[in-house]
């Protein structure tokens, strides 16, 4: 084995490494259809799951994912998509504000879930295991639709998305059902 002396971590890396030959290649859903619904509570992950399986035709709403997921486990949130034919993929990133990973999301012109932090996190969490709240959005193509504002409000440019300074928590491209990536 060749010990190689120069060798330097890496200080960054693209949201979504380049596809293999053997991997489907995106954008995977510029077409659809994403309708906004805003959520009553704190349910913005069941009510982004719920718009998200709207746009593929299905009669759903937050109500229908409240029991299948667990509002702090992506996984649950992947499996509960299935039968729509969809999925969800981590992409690379870290604690970064989200207007560090805008461009670059846009100019995938595609899918993508982004979890952010509501307020800057502590370093430890408090007395029942929680750091801080967090809420998620749906970026579809070059437009983010937040499910905590109202009607117009609810859909912005990306550019111009007022929480892009919020720093980033966990972010998802929504990938065909089978895609060799997954959570």
């Amino acid at each position: 084995m060749e010990l190689i002396s120069n060798w330097k971590p890496n200080a960054n890396a693209p949201l979504w490494d380049e596809e293999s030959n053997s991997e489907p290649r995106g954008p995977f859903f510029q077409e659809l259809d994403i309708k906004h619904i805003k959520q009553i509570g704190p349910s913005c992950v069941p009510t982004t799951l719920a718009m998200l399986a709207r746009s593929t035709g299905a009669d759903v709403g937050p109500d229908d994912f409240k029991g299948i997921i667990n509002s702090q486990s992506p996984h649950t949130w992947s499996n509960s998509l299935h039968q729509y034919g969809l999925q969800l993929a981590y992409c690379n990133q870290d604690l970064r504000r989200l207007e560090y990973y805008i461009d670059e999301l846009v100019e995938h012109d595609d899918l993508f879930l982004l979890c952010f932090y509501s307020v800057d996190p502590p370093s430890d969490s408090d007395i029942n295991g929680k750091l801080c709240t967090a809420h998620i959005v749906t970026l579809h193509r070059d437009k983010i639709i937040d499910t905590a504002k109202s009607g117009s409000f609810g859909v912005s440019i990306a550019e111009d998305y007022p929480r892009l300074s919020r720093q980033t928590k966990r972010i998802f491209r929504v990938v065909p059902f089978g895609h060799p990536r997954r959570v």
